[in-house]
């Protein structure tokens, strides 16, 4: 089992910047590829980006490329999300999520353990 907590939503205005951070505990968090995930109101829970175990490897979903910057410490157990420059559309709860296998797929399934996630709501 890993457990997951996120922390660092907020308000913010538009244009503003936020740094979420996800802090886990339990098995070896660097043998884990960790991502970010965000859920508006009566929307799908979507992809935001993701990062391998050693943190070589990234991927951001397009809405949030050039805007959102995905770094974990692994001697910290910890994963965090930078993001800047943001907009309205931003606004939702923000997950982070764990899981094994090859590559960083998008998809929800695709990862086991979840945070309960961090509210994010960028005011126009």
């Amino acid at each position: 089992q890993v457990q997951l907590v996120e922390s660092g939503g907020g308000l913010v205005q538009a244009g503003g910047s936020l740094r979420l951070s996800c802090a886990a505990s339990g098995r070896t968090f660097s043998n884990y590829k960790m991502s970010w995930f965000r859920q508006a109101p009566e929307k799908e829970r979507e992809f935001v980006g993701a990062i391998s175990e050693s943190g070589s490897t990234l991927s951001y979903s397009d809405s949030v490329k050039g805007r959102f910057t995905i770094s974990r410490n692994n001697a910290k157990n910890t994963v965090a999300l930078q993001m800047n420059n943001l907009r309205p559309e931003d606004t939702a709860v923000y997950y982070c999520a764990a899981g094994t296998g090859l590559g960083l797929p998008p998809q929800v399934h695709a990862y086991d353990y979840w945070g309960q996630g961090t509210q994010v709501t960028v005011s126009s």
